[in-house]
């Protein structure tokens, strides 16, 4: 018997979001002057230089152009009841994915080859679902903003100052850790096995296409519950803001111990158990295929 996954139909972002994420959302949708900045950036050249730049040097993905990968996108936006994005594969060392939304265009989702590499099909479907998580989140907006102020201080887009860019880079990249904690959710819904997600942030971590099958998730997260510990003294919190203020993305091992407490909530489990139509997932073989 094939196995079934729970299709989420008419699923809202507020049924999974994380509080941190809603009250980032509210203190960044507070800062002076963002919506102006908003409208001088995303309707100008960043955008178009990222999408042309995105289109001219990646792989689009299609029932025709790598359909094992397009069909584990179009079963993820199934799960959650989203239009399907465009998905690109791009060439690079570094595993990585990335959404960009951006007004009047079609929102697009970019995977780095080395991901494809380090991850089985079913993790590699988890990653493409965190990026669906902004989408469904409506992330969209800031979430491309917060892309290109990244590029820019890196001097990758241009037509922005440095110093515009830097002002705004450590509110931005506060509200992008709390998001994160909604899509790692959102990753949760599609795969529907917490250990899938907790393996991506573990490979992200230490992984290698050799190393990955001999890792062990639940070594893990014992791995995260020392992590806990440490941050619940005075010293260990000062350390984590230190470490992680100039960063994306939360730390890994705080992702998985996230992921972990909330597949085991009401919460959760009742998103599962509604009474919701359900598809057969064709089985398929694990063999080899992250700021994610």
């Amino acid at each position: 018997m094939l196995p079934t996954k729970t299709q989420l139909i008419g699923l809202q972002a507020d049924r999974f979001r994380h509080p941190l994420d809603l009250e980032a959302t509210t203190n960044l949708r507070r800062l002076r002057g963002l919506d102006l900045l908003l409208r001088n950036l995303l309707g100008g050249m960043s955008e178009d230089f990222l999408y042309l730049n995105n289109i001219a040097a990646s792989v689009l993905i299609s029932e025709k152009q790598l359909p094992d990968i397009h069909k584990l996108l179009v079963e993820a936006c199934q799960i959650l009841d989203l239009e399907v994005p465009q998905l690109y594969l791009k060439q690079n060392p570094a595993p990585n994915a990335y959404t960009m939304a951006m007004r009047g265009k079609k929102p697009f989702i970019v995977v780095h080859t080395s991901l494809v590499d380090l991850l089985t099909p079913a993790e590699l479907q988890a990653v493409i679902a965190h990026e669906l998580g902004h989408l469904k989140c409506e992330h969209g907006v800031y979430l491309t903003l917060a892309n290109i102020i990244v590029l820019a201080t890196s001097g990758l887009v241009p037509g922005i100052g440095n110093a515009i860019a830097q002002n705004l880079q450590a509110q931005m990249l506060q509200w992008l850790r709390c998001a994160e904690f909604s899509c790692d959710r959102a990753a949760l819904l599609v795969s529907q096995d917490p250990k899938t997600v907790i393996s991506v942030l573990m490979k992200l971590s230490g992984g290698s296409p050799i190393l990955a099958p001999l890792l062990n998730v639940d070594a893990f997260l014992d791995q995260a519950r020392a992590y806990e510990a440490i941050e619940t003294t005075n010293f260990g919190k000062m350390l984590a803001v230190a470490q992680t203020e100039q960063l994306s993305h939360p730390v890994p091992v705080l992702r998985a111990k996230e992921i972990d407490l909330w597949s085991q909530t009401d919460n959760y489990q009742s998103l599962l158990n509604n009474p919701t139509m359900r598809y057969d997932k064709q089985a398929t073989n694990s063999g080899g295929w992250r700021n994610w």
